[in-house]
């Protein structure tokens, strides 16, 4: 079982970027399928991102396609969030997850493991 930690987020103006990351410890990081979801007060928990154990599939939310770009460094232990022409509707507490998986989720559930989360907001 691997443990998360978030980080990189933070105040930025409409139109900027941020680059989030998430350090999990274990082993077996390389056999986990990553995600990143968010959670805006007072919305359920949306997908944001998710990517493959290799980082060879992606997938995204589609209110993030097209602007956002998720990578892992697998010797690092590392998935990573890249946010580009952010919104304030991009402002949530963003939350990486972990499974023991070669398939790809899209739903919250079917993930075991979470971070804390880290804090995004976007001033208009």
């Amino acid at each position: 079982q691997v443990q998360l930690v978030e980080s990189g987020g933070g105040l930025v103006q409409t139109g900027g970027s941020l680059r989030l990351s998430c350090a999990a410890s274990g082993r077996t990081f390389s056999s986990y399928v990553m995600a990143w979801f968010r959670q805006a007060p007072g919305k359920e928990r949306e997908l944001v991102a998710v990517i493959s154990w290799s980082g060879g599939a992606t997938d995204y939310g589609a209110s993030v396609k097209g602007r956002f770009t998720s990578s892992r460094d697998n010797a690092k232990n590392t998935v990573y969030l890249q946010m580009n022409s952010l919104k304030p509707e991009d402002t949530a507490v963003y939350y990486c997850a972990a499974r023991n998986s070669v398939r790809v989720f899209r739903v919250e559930s079917q993930y075991s493991t979470w971070g804390q989360g880290t804090q995004v907001t976007v001033s208009s």
